[in-house]
């Protein structure tokens, strides 16, 4: 089951310090709902543990992410799979792009496609696409608190 997710943060920061941030595995590790541990392998691979609650199942996915197509300080694409044991298995990717809207703040766009496997795709694509978006949306909005500092910037 494919699903597609597609949104934006405003964040109070200049590009260069978003860029760094969206690099850091110790700043993407508190970020991610349910991240246990992220290590860098290499400066494009890192190896996660993410525990998730899908409607009625938790699954511990154990899983792989690469960065790669990378355009400092402007977009990379993170591309991820997870296996879950017997609730299946998530693996997907997501194109980022930053962008200076003024100075200080810029625009983080992220255009994300997941497909998910097994146990969890049973679920139904409803459940798992607002799941999915809950969870994008959780990411992106401690990310921006995280690297702004707690401002939100005024729309």
């Amino acid at each position: 089951m494919a699903l597609i997710i597609e949104g934006e943060e405003r964040i109070t920061a200049p590009v260069q310090t978003v860029w760094e941030a969206l690099n850091d595995p110790e700043v993407l590790e508190a970020c991610i709902p349910g991240c246990q541990n992220l290590d860098m392998k290499s400066p494009t691979e890192m190896a996660a543990t993410v525990v998730l609650k899908i409607g009625p199942i938790k699954a511990t996915f154990a899983g792989e992410v690469t960065l790669s197509n990378l355009n400092p300080p402007h977009s990379y694409t993170i591309t991820g799979e997870g296996k879950g044991g017997i609730a299946g298995f998530a693996k997907g990717g997501a194109d980022v792009m930053l962008s200076e809207i003024e100075p200080g703040i810029t625009l983080l766009k992220y255009e994300a496609k997941a497909d998910v496997g097994g146990k969890i795709a049973q679920l139904g694509s409803r459940l798992i696409s607002s799941t999915s978006k809950k969870l994008a949306g959780e990411f992106f909005a401690s990310f921006n608190q995280k690297v702004s500092g707690g401002e939100t910037p005024v729309a």
